[in-house]
């Protein structure tokens, strides 16, 4: 590493004003997203809270009656003695899980129309974040794909996760990275999914290959959803920035939803062969009813969810 900071010369006041600038620019969404992604988790944890999952952990969890198909082995002799009945310990599943986040932030992510409240970008930003606590909670690992850092648990994680979803609250690729995650862990994709079906359609697949498993979901503002315009519109693109002016859009209307169906269930269809889940949000609509979908999707092995941030 070289030590000489040639970026940070006493000398040069205006640097240091335009380096301040620039990490007070970064740093402002963090607190309130970060607020709302936490008002939101707090609403799913008190829905979830102390919820366990039986498991091959070392904790106990219950006793419960033998059944047929339990081995003798199982039987807790101690306990079935103090009745007539044959009982079995169980235990609570004390392994975590590796959950992988992917928040899309393309250029078509910036997007809110009239009928929105926030951008979807914002939207997905705040899911994953609500969704990060709530895991972290839960005892799981997680991690950011695309990036460099294994996943963690912890206030520490969530901290490293937060500053950067909302220090990059645009980037280039519509496309969830190529990233060689570990087998048989857990993926979540928060986009709008605008890109080519087959292109992302191929992506789960490559990860269904591996044995990871996952949710999809597709985050769009109501005017994707319902294209409410009339009469003579203007609709200028985000990506290309090419202009089209539409006589009477509502026209079209029809055929629209016809498409948009098709791509869904081509994204749909793609998830269900590899044993993933998919699910749609607006941003119009309450978050807390996205985060609940995807944290029910993924099947977490709940343990006592904690009440802070990964304390």
């Amino acid at each position: 590493m070289n030590n000489r900071c040639s970026g940070f010369d006493e000398r040069r006041p205006g640097r240091w004003n335009a380096l301040r600038e620039e990490a007070e620019r970064l740093a402002a969404p963090l607190p309130p997203l970060m607020v709302e992604a936490e008002r939101i988790a707090a609403t799913i944890a008190q829905g979830v809270h102390g919820r366990r999952r039986v498991g091959s952990g070392e904790s106990f969890w219950q006793f419960r009656r033998h059944r047929a198909e339990d081995p003798a082995s199982a039987i807790d002799w101690r306990q079935s003695a103090k009745s007539q009945h044959y009982f079995v310990r169980e235990n609570e599943w004390e392994a975590a899980e590796s959950v992988w986040i992917w928040r899309d932030a393309s250029p078509s992510m910036d997007y809110r129309s009239d009928f929105a409240p926030v951008r979807k970008v914002e939207r997905a930003t705040v899911l994953a974040l609500a969704l990060a606590s709530l895991l972290i909670r839960a005892g799981e690992r997680i991690a950011l794909m695309g990036e460099p850092n294994p996943p963690a648990g912890g206030r520490v994680a969530l901290r490293r996760i937060a500053h950067h979803l909302t220090a990059h609250l645009s980037t280039q690729g519509d496309l969830p990275p190529a990233a060689n995650l570990p087998r048989h862990a857990k993926a979540v994709l928060l986009s709008d999914l605008l890109a080519p079906a087959d292109e992302l359609a191929a992506r789960v697949a490559a990860m269904g290959a591996k044995g990871i498993s996952g949710h999809m979901i597709q985050i769009l503002d109501p005017s994707e959803e319902d294209l409410p315009f009339e009469g003579r519109t203007r609709f200028e693109g985000i990506k290309e920035r090419q202009v089209l002016t539409i006589g009477r859009v509502e026209n079209l209307r029809a055929a629209y939803k016809d498409r948009l169906a098709a791509h869904r269930d081509t994204l749909s269809n793609a998830c269900r062969r590899q044993g993933w889940t998919f699910s749609i949000h607006r941003t119009d609509r309450p978050a807390n009813l996205a985060l609940l979908a995807i944290y029910t999707a993924l099947g977490v092995k709940h343990h006592a969810l904690q009440p802070g941030i990964g304390d």
